[in-house]
Formats: C-alpha cells, structure tokens, sequence
C-alpha cells in the first residue's frame, strides 16, 4: 500500500503519567537480569546471612529451642543496634557483588548499539533515562538489604514486646537510611562506569578496582604515616564509618600504636600514637563528592548523539 493511502489514526492505548513513564525500562530490564543464571544464583545467595539472622532472633526468645541445643543463652548474640549495623555490613557487601554483575551492561548496551536516539527520541529525558536505569538497580539491591533488615527488626519487634520496640524505634530508620545512602552510592557509581567504559567484563573489573584498590591504598597510608585519615580513600572504609553513625557506634578511637625509636642522642624513645578515625562530616562529605562526580560523568556522557571534537 502507498504511503500517501494510510490514514493518520489517534493513539487509543491508555496515555502515560509523565511521572511514570521511566518505569518502562526498568520493567523490561528486570526481566533481562534473571534470565542470568550467574545472577541468579547471587541473588538467592544474598539471602543466606538474612535467613542466619532471623534464626538468631528466634532463637534469643524461644527457650525450648535453646535448651534443645544446649545453648547458653549468654553467648547468644545481643539483638541491638550492634546485630544490624553487623547486618548492614555484610549485605552491603553481598549488595556490592550483585550490582558488579547486574549493572555493567545497563546503559553501556544502548551506547554500543547507538540506541539513545531511540529513547531519548520519545517523551522520555535524559534525567529520566538515568533515573529509570538506576531503579533497575536500586529495586534489586533493596530486596537484600533494607526490605530483609526491615522484617527482621519487626520479627524481633513481635517477639520482644512493644517495651523494646519503643526503646528501640530509631533502629528501622537507620536501617532504610544506611540501605538508601548505599544504594545510591552504587546506583551511581556503576551507571558512571557503564556509561564510560562499553565492554562488560572491562566495566566489572572497573568496578571491583574502584572499591579494592583505594582499599589497599588506604592501608598502606594509614601504616606509612601512623593515621587513620587514609580511610577517607576507601570508599568501603568511609561507609562503614557511615553506618556507624547512623546506628550511633560511631568512636574516633581507634586504638593506639606504641613501639620506640632510636635516637641518636637519647638512645631509644618511646612513643604512643593515639589514632582517630576521620570525623563523620568527612566521610559524608567523601561520599556526596563521589556522588557528584558521577553525575558530572552522566551529564556528559548520556547524549543522543557523541560529540567528537
């Protein structure tokens, strides 16, 4: 038929929140992500510690069961802010190894194969492409961290009573906000690389690099000048101090160093060098710096068409 013959027809589909319509790529990725067998498998992984801590919840409150396993009830792990900044640590790590795998080819797929142009072609911005990519990650990642934390801390709730629900309200809070922050934080970080850097397994390792190698860098600084503001490079490190303001187990002390030095003159002195980890205003500033600069990199980087200069 010629293309003079067709009739123009109004669109007769149910129209689009503005607000809603990002959510269409994340409803597409997600499906993409576990056809993964590989990501999969991490997924159902990261659930292995959430379902050790519910074990220990119960078992704090359930007396028949740990008279069955003859346990004392004094070596039973306290349920405080302590057990879940501790739950907070360890899913973060596990949170960390499932964005390594799921976030790499997000939005360096579309750069490969040239297809901005065909989203940003429609109702759809550039805030807004980011934005929709990053809730892929950010769904995933909430689903071993803060949602899991949360059911437990009210399975706890049930047991214990509402006296220690009262007394201990502001935990929850702290558990969403520390999930939030480090969420973002990945979200971040991973979609700045994948829009940089277009091979997957190359994005990965840029990935774990970023993370493991200021690490190292950190702990070489802090043994060289007896310190602990080398943290302030580890990104892990700086987040760490993070949850531990927000579950209130935040201390500068870190301990002392003693040895002795020789000098010359007064033969061998002593020495002891209190070490103070980084105020808590320099690690939130460290990581709304790197939040910064991964927008910057996105700003840049998403466009529909690649300026060469």
């Amino acid at each position: 038929m010629a293309v003079y013959e067709q009739l123009y027809g109004a669109y007769e589909g149910v129209p689009q929140s503005a607000l809603s319509r990002f959510l269409v790529i994340p409803r597409y990725a997600l499906r993409d992500i576990f056809k993964s067998k590989l990501v999969t498998g991490m997924f159902l992984v990261c659930f292995v510690y959430p379902l050790i801590a519910a074990i220990l919840v119960y078992l704090r409150h359930n007396v028949n069961a740990v008279a069955i396993l003859q346990i004392d009830i004094l070596e039973l792990i306290p349920i405080d802010g302590s057990f879940f900044r501790t739950f907070m640590q360890i899913q973060g790590a596990f949170a960390f190894l499932l964005t390594v795998l799921v976030a790499p080819p997000l939005i360096s797929r579309d750069l490969s194969n040239n297809a901005l142009p065909l989203y940003l072609s429609r109702p759809l911005s550039r805030t807004e492409y980011v934005l929709g990519k990053g809730t892929v990650i950010a769904a995933v990642l909430s689903l071993v961290t803060w949602i899991p934390g949360l059911l437990i801390f009210f399975f706890q709730a049930s047991l214990a009573g509402t006296g220690w629900l009262w007394r201990n309200y502001w935990i929850a809070g702290s558990i969403f906000l520390a999930s939030a922050v480090w969420i973002v934080l990945l979200a971040l970080i991973a979609l700045a690389i994948s829009a940089v850097v277009r091979w997957r397994v190359v994005a990965s390792g840029a990935m774990l690099g970023i993370f493991f190698v200021p690490g190292a860098m950190a702990e070489i600084i802090n043994n060289l000048f007896l310190t602990r503001y080398g943290s302030l490079v580890s990104l892990w490190a700086t987040m760490n101090n993070v949850w531990a303001g927000l579950f209130f187990l935040f201390d500068r002390n870190s301990g002392s160093v003693q040895g002795t030095v020789t000098n010359p003159i007064y033969d061998k002195q002593l020495f002891n060098i209190i070490l103070l980890e980084p105020p808590l205003w320099a690690a939130w500033a460290v990581v709304a710096a790197a939040g910064l600069i991964c927008v910057w990199i996105l700003s840049r980087r998403v466009r529909a068409y690649e300026v060469i200069k």
